[in-house]
């Protein structure tokens, strides 16, 4: 048989075309090819896993559903690592979003749990307005709803002087607002009767009764029982808080300043079609910016 006619022959064909698939498929799943054969359940992954199911039932598992369970995370092992060794893993924005987290985690892992005195004074006499007490206030008020009063300065100036003279009848209009508030921040009047009300009872004294009280809803006649201004709190009284702001705050410097480490080993390009735009920006003069 002729050079030719062999080279010619279609079976030949066929093996180098198969020869060339499985190359390249090698090629581009070599890691597929070498994934680890052995995968070892050890005491401390059984433990864990027993303590997963336990968290979850409050009940520890049989020993048939513990066999389930380590069944189940060799297959999810076995997924795992052929889905990693097939590459399967890049370009996937979940994986990469859990990934970054689980960085995240280890670099907020390396700040330190603890905040002397010192510290959390500092932090607290630094940043007063955010754990300033509210103004509170023990407060009666008696409603009127203008659409009901034809002569309403008239009606709610005699229900005042009703009051004045200490009168039990009952006065204004039907509401399922509260008549009284005790020990109420600030907010909660607001919350309650709306901010014009409450910041019209922040400017009214401390006994009798005194209005009209504009509000969302109507006018009020208010009596202001008690109240105890707003104030700097004690470190003591604020503890808590501060020392949760200020591991947060030590937290983010601490996570930013390992992210410019690592940003530092890495040059970024960003290719675009300068024409292309994102959002009204030009693209291509963001590439130029980084």
């Amino acid at each position: 048989m002729s050079l030719r006619r062999i080279l010619c022959e279609p079976l030949l064909h066929f093996l180098l075309l198969g020869a060339l698939l499985f190359w390249a498929y090698g090629a581009l799943n070599r890691g597929a090819l070498d994934a680890p054969s052995e995968i070892v359940v050890d005491r401390a992954r059984i433990e864990n896993i027993a303590a997963q199911f336990q968290r979850a039932w409050q009940r520890p598992p049989t020993a048939a559903e513990l066999r389930g369970l380590i069944d189940t995370w060799v297959r999810e092992e076995v997924y795992y690592r052929e889905g990693v060794a097939l590459q399967l893993d890049r370009d996937d924005p979940v994986v990469r979003r859990r990934v970054a987290q689980k960085l995240t985690f280890m670099a907020d892992a390396q700040t330190s749990v603890e905040a002397s005195e010192a510290e959390l004074q500092a932090w607290l006499a630094k940043h007063p307005d955010d754990y300033r007490l509210e103004p509170r206030y023990d407060l009666r008020q008696v409603y009127f709803d203008p659409e009901r009063h034809a002569h309403l300065e008239a009606d709610v100036a005699k229900a005042r002087a009703a009051l004045a003279h200490g009168s039990q009848t009952a006065l204004g209009d039907a509401t399922l607002l509260p008549t009284a508030l005790e020990a109420a921040p600030a907010s909660e009047v607001a919350r309650v009767y709306g901010q014009d009300f409450a910041t019209a009872v922040a400017a009214l004294p401390v006994g009798g009764w005194q209005g009209p009280v504009a509000s969302a809803y109507g006018v009020h006649l208010v009596e202001i029982r008690a109240r105890e201004p707003g104030r700097l709190p004690a470190l003591a009284e604020v503890r808590d808080a501060v020392e949760r702001d200020l591991l947060r705050a030590r937290a983010d410097r601490s996570s930013e300043a390992f992210y410019q480490s690592l940003r530092e080993r890495y040059s970024v390009r960003i290719e675009s079609n300068p024409d292309t735009t994102v959002h009204g920006a030009n693209v291509g003069a963001l590439a130029k910016a980084r």
